[in-house]
Protein backbone atom coordinates (compact mmCIF):
# COMPACT_ATOMS: atom_id res chain seq x y z
CA UNK A 1 0.00 0.00 0.00
CA UNK A 2 1.49 3.22 -0.82
CA UNK A 3 1.57 5.94 1.66
CA UNK A 4 2.89 9.57 2.81
CA UNK A 5 5.07 10.31 5.51
CA UNK A 6 6.94 13.67 7.48
CA UNK A 7 10.68 12.96 7.11
CA UNK A 8 13.30 14.97 8.62
CA UNK A 9 15.98 14.54 5.81
CA UNK A 10 18.72 16.62 7.91
CA UNK A 11 19.20 19.72 10.07
CA UNK A 12 16.41 21.90 9.31
CA UNK A 13 15.32 20.17 6.17
CA UNK A 14 12.00 18.52 5.43
CA UNK A 15 10.05 16.10 2.96
CA UNK A 16 7.00 14.84 2.67
CA UNK A 17 7.69 11.65 0.64
CA UNK A 18 6.06 8.41 0.10
CA UNK A 19 6.56 5.34 1.19
CA UNK A 20 5.54 1.44 0.99
CA UNK A 21 3.10 0.74 4.24
CA UNK A 22 3.44 -3.27 4.80
CA UNK A 23 0.64 -6.05 4.18
CA UNK A 24 1.69 -7.94 6.95
CA UNK A 25 1.10 -7.29 10.30
CA UNK A 26 2.54 -9.07 13.22
CA UNK A 27 0.12 -10.37 16.30
CA UNK A 28 0.37 -7.47 18.47
CA UNK A 29 -0.06 -4.80 15.85
CA UNK A 30 -3.03 -2.54 14.26
CA UNK A 31 -2.76 -0.90 10.66
CA UNK A 32 -4.50 2.37 10.89
CA UNK A 33 -5.33 4.89 8.56
CA UNK A 34 -4.28 8.29 9.78
CA UNK A 35 -7.24 11.44 10.20
CA UNK A 36 -5.09 13.98 11.88
CA UNK A 37 -1.49 13.93 13.39
CA UNK A 38 -0.22 16.71 16.12
CA UNK A 39 3.03 18.20 16.04
CA UNK A 40 4.78 18.21 19.66
CA UNK A 41 7.03 21.24 19.38
CA UNK A 42 9.80 21.26 21.74
CA UNK A 43 10.92 17.76 21.28
CA UNK A 44 10.01 17.83 17.34
CA UNK A 45 11.91 20.88 16.78
CA UNK A 46 15.14 19.85 18.51
CA UNK A 47 14.85 16.33 17.07
CA UNK A 48 15.18 18.62 13.22
CA UNK A 49 17.90 20.14 14.27
CA UNK A 50 19.63 17.41 14.94
CA UNK A 51 20.52 17.44 18.85
CA UNK A 52 18.49 14.52 20.13
CA UNK A 53 21.16 11.63 20.23
CA UNK A 54 17.95 9.36 19.81
CA UNK A 55 16.51 10.85 16.77
CA UNK A 56 18.95 10.73 13.83
CA UNK A 57 18.36 12.05 10.28
CA UNK A 58 16.78 10.41 8.50
CA UNK A 59 14.43 10.91 10.48
CA UNK A 60 10.17 10.10 11.01
CA UNK A 61 8.72 12.31 13.23
CA UNK A 62 5.80 12.69 15.31
CA UNK A 63 3.52 10.73 18.11
CA UNK A 64 0.66 11.83 18.18
CA UNK A 65 -2.15 11.01 15.62
CA UNK A 66 -6.22 9.57 15.00
CA UNK A 67 -7.56 7.35 12.53
CA UNK A 68 -9.52 4.63 11.41
CA UNK A 69 -8.54 0.82 12.01
CA UNK A 70 -8.26 -0.62 8.24
CA UNK A 71 -6.32 -4.43 9.89
CA UNK A 72 -5.50 -6.13 12.94
CA UNK A 73 -3.40 -8.91 14.10
CA UNK A 74 -4.78 -12.01 15.50
CA UNK A 75 -3.92 -10.84 19.02
CA UNK A 76 -5.58 -7.61 19.57
CA UNK A 77 -7.82 -7.02 21.94
CA UNK A 78 -10.05 -4.04 22.47
CA UNK A 79 -9.80 -2.36 18.51
CA UNK A 80 -12.11 -3.58 15.34
CA UNK A 81 -11.51 -3.05 11.77
CA UNK A 82 -13.65 0.71 11.44
CA UNK A 83 -12.61 2.06 15.16
CA UNK A 84 -11.43 5.57 15.60
CA UNK A 85 -8.07 5.07 17.68
CA UNK A 86 -5.38 7.14 19.29
CA UNK A 87 -2.23 5.66 18.85
CA UNK A 88 1.13 7.14 19.87
CA UNK A 89 2.04 7.74 15.95
CA UNK A 90 4.01 9.02 13.10
CA UNK A 91 3.37 12.18 10.79
CA UNK A 92 1.87 9.58 8.07
CA UNK A 93 -0.74 8.45 6.11
CA UNK A 94 -0.70 5.14 7.51
CA UNK A 95 1.07 4.16 10.78
CA UNK A 96 1.58 0.61 12.47
CA UNK A 97 -0.05 0.67 16.57
CA UNK A 98 1.20 -1.62 18.99
CA UNK A 99 2.95 -0.18 21.54
CA UNK A 100 -0.32 2.14 22.27
CA UNK A 101 -3.98 1.96 20.77
CA UNK A 102 -6.81 3.42 22.50
CA UNK A 103 -10.26 3.93 21.46
CA UNK A 104 -11.90 7.87 20.76
CA UNK A 105 -14.78 8.48 22.98
CA UNK A 106 -18.00 8.45 21.21
CA UNK A 107 -19.01 12.32 19.20
CA UNK A 108 -14.88 13.31 20.24
CA UNK A 109 -13.35 15.42 17.12
CA UNK A 110 -10.11 13.16 16.20
CA UNK A 111 -8.15 16.30 16.03
CA UNK A 112 -9.29 17.40 19.35
CA UNK A 113 -8.19 13.68 20.43
CA UNK A 114 -4.80 13.99 19.46
CA UNK A 115 -4.11 16.71 22.65
CA UNK A 116 -4.54 13.87 24.73
CA UNK A 117 -0.82 12.94 23.54
CA UNK A 118 0.21 16.27 25.10
CA UNK A 119 -2.16 16.48 27.90
CA UNK A 120 -0.58 12.69 28.99
CA UNK A 121 2.95 14.76 29.17
CA UNK A 122 0.95 17.51 31.39
CA UNK A 123 -0.95 15.14 33.80
CA UNK A 124 2.30 13.65 34.77
CA UNK A 125 3.77 16.85 36.91
CA UNK A 126 -0.09 16.49 38.49
CA UNK A 127 0.06 13.16 39.33
CA UNK A 128 4.30 13.44 41.27
CA UNK A 129 2.98 16.66 43.14
CA UNK A 130 1.47 16.83 46.38
CA UNK A 131 -0.75 19.70 44.96
CA UNK A 132 -3.92 19.72 47.19
CA UNK A 133 -7.19 21.85 47.25
CA UNK A 134 -6.82 25.41 47.21
CA UNK A 135 -2.76 24.93 47.24
CA UNK A 136 -1.59 27.80 44.89
CA UNK A 137 0.86 26.34 41.64
CA UNK A 138 2.60 28.45 39.29
CA UNK A 139 3.20 26.87 36.17
CA UNK A 140 6.14 29.08 34.02
CA UNK A 141 5.56 28.01 29.85
CA UNK A 142 2.48 27.90 28.65
CA UNK A 143 2.60 26.11 25.99
CA UNK A 144 1.08 23.04 25.15
CA UNK A 145 2.24 21.33 27.73
CA UNK A 146 2.51 24.08 29.96
CA UNK A 147 -1.03 25.02 29.13
CA UNK A 148 -2.54 21.65 29.43
CA UNK A 149 -0.80 21.36 32.89
CA UNK A 150 -1.91 24.19 33.86
CA UNK A 151 -5.46 23.77 33.01
CA UNK A 152 -5.53 20.44 34.95
CA UNK A 153 -3.97 21.62 38.45
CA UNK A 154 -7.04 23.87 37.90
CA UNK A 155 -9.24 21.05 37.42
CA UNK A 156 -8.04 19.37 40.79
CA UNK A 157 -9.20 22.56 42.90
CA UNK A 158 -6.00 24.42 43.01
CA UNK A 159 -5.33 28.15 42.42
CA UNK A 160 -3.19 28.54 38.98
CA UNK A 161 -0.68 31.32 37.58
CA UNK A 162 0.43 31.07 34.61
CA UNK A 163 3.58 32.50 33.18
CA UNK A 164 5.09 33.30 29.52
CA UNK A 165 7.10 35.62 27.69
CA UNK A 166 4.66 35.87 25.00
CA UNK A 167 1.71 37.98 24.57
CA UNK A 168 0.06 35.19 22.40
CA UNK A 169 0.29 32.48 24.75
CA UNK A 170 -0.54 34.34 27.59
CA UNK A 171 -3.89 35.25 26.16
CA UNK A 172 -3.99 31.88 25.23
CA UNK A 173 -4.29 30.35 28.35
CA UNK A 174 -6.97 32.85 29.31
CA UNK A 175 -9.15 31.73 26.70
CA UNK A 176 -8.47 28.37 28.56
CA UNK A 177 -9.62 29.69 32.10
CA UNK A 178 -6.56 30.06 33.70
CA UNK A 179 -7.36 32.91 36.13
CA UNK A 180 -3.74 34.51 37.10
CA UNK A 181 -1.73 35.24 33.77
CA UNK A 182 1.54 37.12 33.91
CA UNK A 183 3.43 38.07 30.97
CA UNK A 184 7.14 38.00 32.26
CA UNK A 185 8.51 40.09 29.46
CA UNK A 186 6.37 42.94 30.25
CA UNK A 187 5.97 42.55 34.38
CA UNK A 188 8.65 41.08 37.30
CA UNK A 189 7.24 37.94 37.83
CA UNK A 190 8.59 37.00 41.13
CA UNK A 191 6.65 40.29 41.94
CA UNK A 192 3.93 39.55 40.62
CA UNK A 193 3.23 36.19 42.42
CA UNK A 194 4.12 37.65 45.93
CA UNK A 195 1.15 40.13 44.97
CA UNK A 196 -0.96 37.14 44.09
CA UNK A 197 0.03 35.16 47.10
CA UNK A 198 0.32 37.89 49.87
CA UNK A 199 4.05 37.29 50.11
CA UNK A 200 3.29 33.68 50.82
CA UNK A 201 4.45 32.58 47.20
CA UNK A 202 3.62 28.90 46.11
CA UNK A 203 3.14 25.46 46.81
CA UNK A 204 4.47 24.20 43.89
CA UNK A 205 5.97 25.85 40.81
CA UNK A 206 6.18 23.71 37.52
CA UNK A 207 8.32 24.25 35.07
CA UNK A 208 7.20 23.41 31.84
CA UNK A 209 9.86 24.93 29.16
CA UNK A 210 13.05 22.29 29.69
CA UNK A 211 15.33 25.57 29.72
CA UNK A 212 18.07 24.58 32.52
CA UNK A 213 18.30 28.27 33.06
CA UNK A 214 14.31 28.86 33.85
CA UNK A 215 14.90 25.74 36.14
CA UNK A 216 17.36 27.37 38.40
CA UNK A 217 14.92 30.08 39.20
CA UNK A 218 11.77 28.27 39.39
CA UNK A 219 12.74 27.70 43.77
CA UNK A 220 12.48 31.70 43.68
CA UNK A 221 8.42 31.27 43.34
CA UNK A 222 8.19 28.62 45.42
CA UNK A 223 7.37 29.50 48.95
CA UNK A 224 8.82 27.35 52.67
CA UNK A 225 8.34 23.62 51.97
CA UNK A 226 6.94 24.17 48.25
CA UNK A 227 7.78 21.85 45.53
CA UNK A 228 9.86 22.71 42.21
CA UNK A 229 8.41 19.99 39.37
CA UNK A 230 10.53 19.51 36.39
CA UNK A 231 7.98 18.81 33.38
CA UNK A 232 10.14 19.97 30.77
CA UNK A 233 12.83 17.89 29.59
CA UNK A 234 15.96 20.17 29.76
CA UNK A 235 18.28 20.75 26.42
CA UNK A 236 21.21 22.63 25.87
CA UNK A 237 24.12 22.80 28.08
CA UNK A 238 24.17 25.57 30.73
CA UNK A 239 26.76 26.71 32.76
CA UNK A 240 26.13 27.92 36.23
CA UNK A 241 26.51 27.99 40.26
CA UNK A 242 24.52 25.75 41.84
CA UNK A 243 25.23 26.81 45.49
CA UNK A 244 22.09 28.95 45.87
CA UNK A 245 19.83 26.49 44.30
CA UNK A 246 21.36 23.37 46.71
CA UNK A 247 21.14 26.11 49.56
CA UNK A 248 17.28 26.31 48.51
CA UNK A 249 17.09 22.57 48.55
CA UNK A 250 18.93 22.03 51.86
CA UNK A 251 18.68 25.44 54.13
CA UNK A 252 15.11 25.70 55.99
CA UNK A 253 15.73 29.86 55.64
CA UNK A 254 15.61 29.48 52.42
CA UNK A 255 12.66 27.28 51.81
CA UNK A 256 13.33 23.45 52.39
CA UNK A 257 12.57 22.94 49.04
CA UNK A 258 11.93 19.69 47.24
CA UNK A 259 12.50 19.02 43.54
CA UNK A 260 10.83 16.47 41.25
CA UNK A 261 11.22 14.61 37.82
CA UNK A 262 8.00 14.93 35.91
CA UNK A 263 8.69 12.65 33.02
CA UNK A 264 5.98 10.97 31.19
CA UNK A 265 7.64 7.73 30.88
CA UNK A 266 8.13 6.96 34.43
CA UNK A 267 4.76 5.43 34.54
CA UNK A 268 4.24 2.05 32.50
CA UNK A 269 2.42 1.99 29.05
CA UNK A 270 -0.32 -0.48 30.55
CA UNK A 271 -1.41 -0.91 34.14
CA UNK A 272 -0.02 -4.53 35.12
CA UNK A 273 -2.33 -6.69 35.94
CA UNK A 274 -0.71 -7.38 39.48
CA UNK A 275 -1.77 -4.09 39.82
CA UNK A 276 1.81 -2.56 41.22
CA UNK A 277 1.56 0.64 39.33
CA UNK A 278 -2.18 2.61 40.13
CA UNK A 279 -1.16 4.69 37.01
CA UNK A 280 -0.03 3.84 33.37
CA UNK A 281 0.24 5.92 30.43
CA UNK A 282 -3.01 4.40 29.06
CA UNK A 283 -5.25 5.14 31.88
CA UNK A 284 -3.72 8.87 31.66
CA UNK A 285 -4.83 9.30 27.56
CA UNK A 286 -8.08 7.83 28.11
CA UNK A 287 -8.96 9.81 31.17
CA UNK A 288 -7.88 12.82 29.11
CA UNK A 289 -9.79 11.99 26.24
CA UNK A 290 -12.99 11.76 28.61
CA UNK A 291 -11.85 15.26 29.73
CA UNK A 292 -11.74 16.79 26.28
CA UNK A 293 -15.02 14.98 25.26
CA UNK A 294 -16.52 16.45 28.35
CA UNK A 295 -15.33 19.70 27.49
CA UNK A 296 -13.52 19.84 30.40
CA UNK A 297 -9.99 20.17 29.25
CA UNK A 298 -10.57 23.14 26.44
CA UNK A 299 -8.55 22.52 22.96
CA UNK A 300 -10.42 24.98 20.62
CA UNK A 301 -7.67 27.81 21.89
CA UNK A 302 -4.92 25.99 21.33
CA UNK A 303 -5.23 24.75 17.92
CA UNK A 304 -3.60 27.53 16.05
CA UNK A 305 -3.20 25.58 12.73
CA UNK A 306 -5.02 23.14 11.15
CA UNK A 307 -2.23 22.11 7.39
CA UNK A 308 -2.42 19.30 4.90
CA UNK A 309 0.64 17.19 5.14
CA UNK A 310 2.24 19.00 2.06
CA UNK A 311 2.91 22.29 3.87
CA UNK A 312 5.01 20.40 6.36
CA UNK A 313 7.95 22.55 5.78
CA UNK A 314 5.72 25.70 6.64
CA UNK A 315 4.65 23.91 9.97
CA UNK A 316 7.65 23.39 11.75
CA UNK A 317 9.12 27.16 10.51
CA UNK A 318 6.62 28.72 11.82
CA UNK A 319 6.54 27.09 14.90
CA UNK A 320 10.73 27.84 14.74
CA UNK A 321 10.31 31.27 13.80
CA UNK A 322 7.10 32.70 14.92
CA UNK A 323 6.29 30.51 18.26
CA UNK A 324 3.29 33.10 19.57
CA UNK A 325 1.65 32.28 15.96
CA UNK A 326 1.90 28.60 15.97
CA UNK A 327 1.09 26.52 19.09
CA UNK A 328 -1.15 23.28 18.11
CA UNK A 329 -0.57 22.54 14.97
CA UNK A 330 -2.28 19.46 13.42
CA UNK A 331 -1.64 17.50 9.83
CA UNK A 332 -5.15 16.66 8.30
CA UNK A 333 -4.39 13.41 6.31
CA UNK A 334 -7.42 13.32 4.88
CA UNK A 335 -6.88 16.38 2.74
Amino acid sequence: MDGRRVMFVGPNKIELQSFQFPDDLASDQVAIEATHSLISPGTELACLRGTESWAQHPFVPGYAGCGRVIATGEGVEGVNEGDLVFSYAKHASHVLGGRLVVPVPEGLDAGKACFARMAAVSITALRVSDAELGDTVAVIGLGLVGNLCAQLFGLAGCKVIGIDLSPERCETARQCGIPHVINAGAADAKGAVADLTGGRMCEVVVEAIGAPAVAMEAGELAGTLGEVILLGSPRGAYEANVTSLLDQVHLWPKGCLTFKGAHEWRYPVHRDASGWSKHSIERNVDILMGMIADGKLLIDPLITHVLPPESCAEAYAGLREQPGAYMGVLFDWTR
